[in-house]
């Protein structure tokens, strides 16, 4: 069994910065991928950025060049740096896992960028 824990949301103004961090433990292959998705209301989950073991990593088009993602393999946890945060990065955003084959998902921590 995984579990997947994220924290470090809440509310900033526009402009502002927020780190989300999500550590894994349980069962967890050596290769692996981890990464951050974001749903916000009424919109369908989509991918922010992932990370795999060997450290390369790859960005939705809209946080290119304003988050940076990053993870301690020791650790087993997955950060996320957002800089320049924009109204339109609200959402709840969900750590995951990919290892063994199999998908793993954290409860979400909201996100919220005020105007």
């Amino acid at each position: 069994q995984v579990q997947l824990v994220e924290s470090g949301g809440g509310l900033v103004q526009f402009g502002g910065s927020l780190r989300l961090s999500c550590s894994a433990s349980g069962s967890i292959f050596s290769i692996n991928v981890m990464g951050w998705y974001r749903q916000a209301p009424g919109k369908q989950r989509e991918m922010v950025a992932l990370i795999g073991t060997g450290g390369n990593s790859n960005y939705a088009d809209s946080v290119k060049g304003r988050f940076t993602i990053s993870r301690d393999r020791a650790k087993n946890t997955v950060y996320i740096e957002m800089n320049s945060l924009k109204p339109e990065d609200t959402a709840v955003y969900y750590c995951n896992l990919l290892t063994g084959g199999k998908n793993y998902w954290g409860k979400g921590t909201l996100v919220t960028v005020s105007s």
